[in-house]
């Protein structure tokens, strides 16, 4: 079956690229993009590319070459994703090299991908490379530096996958058609970022409208390879998708949107980096693509409901394994940053506002208000969605006294002061800040608690503002008019 190519992805020079127009266009558009000229001052650009532009795959063993990754056998399908094997960088390599010699992708024996690899967690003094600013408001690895995103710990057991302490990635891959990725949407279906350091891949996307189109009958299984012979009565849907296609080349980065399912080849020997990532600009998306995933699971196991002590436990358990993370995971997520920005902009007030000017001329200022009001957007989705009951216990007094929510804080920041170009902030504690909450008291268990907290904040912060608040504007989308 033939696959519809509905056109390209857009192909953008991101030095004349502002980030307030990334950010409406692609984050808040959730359109993925290509872009160009932001890798010229990498260290990974000259230490891993030879100077005929081919992978400088002998660099890795020599300086990294005891390091434990996980490699896929692109022939062999193990579930929804391939098989899995661990080696070392080294054996990697070895087997990279011997390939090249022997032309696996001709001769018909497994073609291997190192995938995952947590590089930035293991060499964190080696900087390879400087995230674009563009992806520099990254909620996730920020959190999962700080936190695991389940604090189970026996369903951190479920999966490696879901338990990693980041989704800061190297991949190294071979050319050929064999040497690729099957068809999936990303991991928390959040952004991603994926740089060719060296190499060209194909791209093939289809938004997450579509995606319904891409399971059978049933709705229980999906499509691996779309350039398989699918089925049409299998997969009555497949031949009505309409694909976007991107060819990726050296020194170029594609964003990849939340809920995008794609599919990726490798045409050269390619070396990758990828993050992925969400924000405040994607946590509607995220929420609405977990709560439709949530529908699937429920729907897949609806037939033992009656025999089962923990129904609804089970599908978020199944929900988690399948996306990442469950409900209670993302309100705690959602919960902690609320504060985070809250306690920011006390900080903020306390640094600057010695007249109230700042609170209608700093840039800094609208955009935790635009974070809270994303928070604020979605916890009222899922109120409305009829999420109740407790999800998670946040006690505000006993957070501000961990110091992992304090780095969390700390590290919220830097990225905003890296993002507005403003002056870099000092480390002092910012639990001082937050003394309006010893009196509030209360804990955060539900999305119509967190809604309070976040109004009652604001209310506190606005308090003593006299003028134009871009905090209430923003935050309840109020015209300066009606300010009064």
């Amino acid at each position: 079956m033939s696959l519809k190519i509905g056109g390209t992805i857009e192909k953008v020079n991101g030095k004349e690229l502002f980030y307030s127009e990334f950010a409406e266009k692609y984050l808040a558009g959730n359109q993925p993009v290509l872009l160009t000229g932001l890798m010229d001052d990498w260290i990974a650009s000259k230490h891993w590319v030879s100077s005929n532009g081919q992978p400088n795959i002998i660099f890795f063993p020599t300086h990294f070459g005891k390091s434990k990754v996980q490699v896929a056998d692109c022939d062999t399908r193990e579930f929804t994703d391939q098989k899995r094997i661990e080696m070392s960088v080294s054996e990697f390599v070895n087997h990279w090299l011997q390939g090249s010699k022997e032309n696996h992708d001709v001769n018909g024996k497994s073609v291997l991908y190192l995938k995952d690899w947590h590089f930035v967690k293991e060499y964190p003094e080696y900087q390879a490379y400087i995230t674009p600013l563009f992806f520099t408001d990254d909620w996730l690895n920020l959190y999962l530096d700080n936190y695991h995103m389940h604090d189970d710990l026996d369903a951190d057991r479920v999966s490696n996958d879901i338990s990693c302490s980041d989704y800061r990635f190297v991949y190294m891959g071979a050319k050929g058609s064999r040497s690729w990725t099957p068809l999936h949407a990303d991991v928390f279906r959040s952004y991603s970022w994926s740089a060719n350091v060296c190499g060209k891949k194909k791209w093939l996307f289809l938004p997450p409208q579509q995606f319904n189109l891409l399971f059978d009958r049933n709705m229980k299984n999906t499509v691996y390879n779309i350039f398989d012979d699918i089925s049409e009565t299998e997969f009555p849907g497949f031949k009505k998708a309409i694909w976007l296609e991107c060819i990726q080349e050296q020194n170029e980065i594609i964003f990849v949107p939340s809920g995008w399912y794609h599919q990726v080849h490798n045409l050269e020997d390619t070396i990758s980096i990828n993050h992925n990532w969400f924000n405040g600009y994607n946590l509607s998306w995220v929420w609405d693509l977990l709560l439709r995933d949530y529908k699937e699971a429920k729907e897949y196991i609806e037939d033992i409901k009656d025999i089962c002590d923990d129904f609804e436990g089970l599908c978020q358990r199944n929900l988690a394994a399948n996306t990442g993370m469950n409900f209670n995971d993302f309100f705690i997520f959602i919960s902690r940053f609320s504060l985070a920005n809250v306690v920011e902009l006390y900080y903020l007030r306390g640094e600057l506002n010695s007249e109230n000017s700042i609170w209608h001329c700093s840039a800094i200022i609208e955009h935790f208000a635009l974070n809270l009001s994303s928070i604020r957007k979605t916890a009222l989705k899922m109120k409305s969605e009829g999420v109740k009951g407790n999800l998670g216990i946040i006690n505000l007094l006993e957070t501000l006294s961990d110091p992992k929510f304090l780095k969390l804080c700390t590290g919220l920041g830097r990225i905003y002061s890296v993002i507005r170009e403003e002056e870099n902030w000092s480390c002092t504690m910012k639990k001082a800040l937050m003394a309006d909450f010893a009196k509030y008291g209360s804990q955060v268990c539900s999305p119509e608690d967190l809604i309070t907290f976040i109004d009652y904040a604001v209310s506190k912060l606005s308090s003593n503002c006299d003028e134009q608040n871009p905090l209430l504007s923003v935050l309840y989308e109020i015209q300066p008019h009606e300010q009064n």
